[in-house]
Formats: C-alpha cells, structure tokens, sequence
C-alpha cells in the first residue's frame, strides 16, 4: 500500500499506456516524437524536409515541385500535419504524408 493516493492511473490513448494520474498533464512530449514523415521518420521542430510530390497550394496560384526543401518546420498539434514557411507563402501547412526528413 502506498501514501497519498498514488493508486491511481490514467489510460492515455495517445500513447496507448496506463501513466500514474499525476502526470496526466505530461503526454505532450510524447505526442511530438509520434508525428513521423512518409518513410516513418520521426519529425522535431527545426527538421528540414523536402517535397516527395508536387503540391499545389492553395490561394498563392502556385505549384511546389517535387525536390523543394522547406527548412524549420513546426509541429502543430495534428500529428499529420506540419507548420512551416516558404518564399512568399504565409500560413503553409503540409501534410506530413508528403514531405520526407532531409
């Protein structure tokens, strides 16, 4: 038997593990190393990725070519998807199903 309660857990779907309900709060680091690029390498922000297909953005008339490198990504908190900017194009999102870790 332990003092203070600590009997408790919580199922945490994210990482699909039981975690004391204590850290309950501290599953966020966890979820950033899931968010993985089209080979199933793990993303951080600040990576470097390039484009494994060309891509059409949307309201910037612009096509982005298969090869183009974007470089210090953003995770955001959809693991499919990252944050990041390029030349002229404010705002842009990619899925990560379409990008590769340089």
């Amino acid at each position: 038997m332990t003092e203070g309660g600590d009997d408790a857990y919580v199922y945490d779907e994210a990482t699909g593990e039981w975690r004391p309900a204590s850290q309950k709060g501290a599953s966020a680091p966890v979820e950033a190393a899931r968010v993985r690029d089209a080979s199933g390498n793990a993303l951080a922000d600040g990576d470097s990725v390039t484009l494994i297909k060309d891509l059409k953005v949307k309201g910037a008339n612009r096509t982005l070519k298969q090869g183009t490198v974007i470089k210090s990504i953003r995770l955001t908190d959809n693991a499919e998807e990252i944050d990041c900017r390029f030349e002229g194009i404010k705002g842009l999102v990619l899925r990560t199903e379409f990008v590769r870790k340089r």
